[in-house]
């Protein structure tokens, strides 16, 4: 994804978290997917995906079950 589709992307997800922490960043060497922050903190990867003309774009977070104990 390129820097556009980036600040897109990162303008819906403020917007839709009600979060101004939220970044955007284009991956190096990957050129159809970008990663998802919370201020510092690597959240997960998004993708783009074209299917026949229709293109979208799928948000992928992995929760690690030790970030689940209290």
């Amino acid at each position: 994804m390129d820097k556009n589709d980036c600040a897109r992307l990162e303008r819906y997800l403020r917007r839709l978290f009600r979060n101004t922490e939220i970044r955007v960043v284009p991956r190096p060497r990957k050129t159809d997917s970008a990663e998802l922050y919370i201020g510092e903190e690597f959240i997960g990867v998004l993708f783009e995906d074209n299917d026949e003309g229709e293109r979208s774009f799928n948000l992928q977070i992995a929760i690690l079950d030790e970030d689940l104990a209290e």
